[in-house]
């Protein structure tokens, strides 16, 4: 094979068949779009520890999303070649929240959105899509549950701080007590009146408490 062979071959002809202005503006759309995303995850998360490492991936994917789908929609044979490519692939990073499969996805739909030349669709349906999710992560569905934990050397020291708890806190429910030769161990879930955690400080001054501690509860609950 000749260079003459090489620069009349089809495969140099097909590299020309595309619109570099169509290029740049669909790249330019998808980074718009990619940080529209990671501005929205950064305000929505509510994990943690928060990743800027997969905040940054969730722009490089719909960069990359939405070059390949460029290239499949301009060349019938490529798609065919590119479906084969990708099946292989296998992603074995671990999801910590379920909200990141949202993300990923989001972000992959609209580099797909994009690629294929819908843009009005991508800049709506993202816009949308952003709006709701910051509707729901702000908006305060319930209060933030407490688990209080008491150590008391005898009966009348837990009535005693069994009463101040019940006056203080907006409800009190015992989930589990021990007692041993050391003394009485109360565990109860509480909520509190505007996040008021002084209370804790009067049971610790009763006498004959060992220790008062407030430990929050960061996971899903349901009341």
């Amino acid at each position: 094979m000749t260079f003459n062979d090489i620069f009349k071959s089809s495969f140099l002809e097909s590299v020309t068949e595309f619109s570099v202005v169509d290029t740049i503006i669909g790249m330019a759309f998808a980074l718009v779009i990619g940080l529209f995303i990671f501005v929205i995850y950064k305000k929505t998360f509510a994990g943690i520890m928060y990743s800027t490492g997969f905040a940054m991936t969730l722009v490089g994917l719909a960069l990359v999303t939405t070059l390949v789908i460029m290239a499949v929609t301009s060349n019938v044979v490529l798609s065919l070649g590119m479906v084969g490519a990708l099946s292989i692939v296998r992603f074995r990073a671990a999801i910590k929240e379920p909200m990141e499969i949202v993300y990923l996805f989001w972000s992959i739909a609209a580099g797909i959105v994009i690629g294929a030349g819908m843009i009005p669709l991508a800049v709506i349906g993202s816009g949308m899509i952003g709006c709701i999710l910051l509707l729901f992560s702000n908006r305060k569905l319930h209060e933030n549950p407490y688990i209080l934990i008491l150590s008391c050397t005898n009966e009348r020291a837990e009535k005693a701080a069994m009463t101040l708890a019940r006056e203080a806190l907006a409800k009190l429910l015992v989930k589990s007590k021990t007692v041993n030769a050391s003394g009485i161990e109360v565990t109860a879930e509480i909520r509190m009146r505007d996040g008021e955690t002084a209370f804790v400080n009067r049971l610790n001054a009763i006498e004959g408490i060992n220790a008062a501690t407030l430990v929050s509860f960061h996971g899903e609950y349901m009341a």
